[in-house]
């Protein structure tokens, strides 16, 4: 099925709805925080905040709402509902588990490319445990412009030593995944219920979720060539 691509030799993940379900739990806090100031949260909005760094979406969500709060502000009050209503349902994406285990297996490389800050990564991925699976992982401090630029996306792949064409990127959102194949990534677009009305024309192929089973079909075509690389 995919024997007439480039071998992978690493993979990226995103972090935001993709490995966790965040986008379930920003939506609630993102809801009450409209609802606080009697207003509400529209599509729209939602769309233009996914898969941006924290500044450039609050900043999406004033310009669209008209809120006059300060930035830094919303930001605070979003972590303390976030965090709040995490502790109730904030769960591991299905097949996350699984796939980590497969990519171990095959002995690829592992990072992660979020436009969060790292402390919110780093606090997220130690909750489940998984932050020691990743050799590298990247952060919104790290790169000097956020998704959909691909900034992040080719310097997880200089970090990880392998060129993009080789790299297969797992995102949720469009955004991330015009960033991944602006970088030249082989992408696989995974989309959520608050990103699957994204236009994910540019993805190397959509799947519903990290179990489909032609993730790891790609993982392993060409394995041949690769050994002999």
């Amino acid at each position: 099925m995919f024997t007439d691509f480039p071998p992978i030799r690493a993979v990226v993940f995103d972090l935001d709805g993709l490995m966790l379900n965040t986008e379930d739990v920003f939506d609630l806090a993102g809801n009450e925080l409209m609802l606080r100031r009697g207003l509400r949260m529209t599509d729209a909005i939602r769309h233009r905040m996914l898969g941006r760094r924290p500044d450039e979406a609050f900043q999406a969500l004033k310009d669209l709402s008209g809120i006059t709060d300060d930035i830094e502000d919303l930001k605070q009050e979003t972590r303390e509902l976030f965090e709040a209503i995490a502790e109730d349902h904030l769960k591991i994406m299905p097949g996350l588990l699984s796939l980590l285990a497969d990519i171990e297996d095959r002995k690829l490389p592992k990072a992660v490319a979020t436009s969060s800050p790292r402390d919110y990564m780093t606090h997220l991925l130690n909750r489940f445990g998984l932050l020691q699976r990743f050799d590298i992982t990247l952060a919104a401090e790290d790169v000097t412009e956020g998704k959909p630029h691909p900034e992040i996306y080719l310097a997880a792949t200089g970090l990880l030593d392998v060129m993009p064409e080789n790299t297969l990127v797992l995102e949720d959102s469009e955004t991330g995944m015009r960033a991944a194949a602006a970088a030249g990534t082989f992408v696989f677009a995974v989309p959520n219920r608050h990103t699957q009305h994204g236009d994910f024309s540019q993805a190397s192929r959509v799947v519903s979720s990290l179990a489909d089973t032609s993730i790891v079909a790609r993982l392993d075509a060409n394995a041949a060539s690769a050994a002999v690389d």
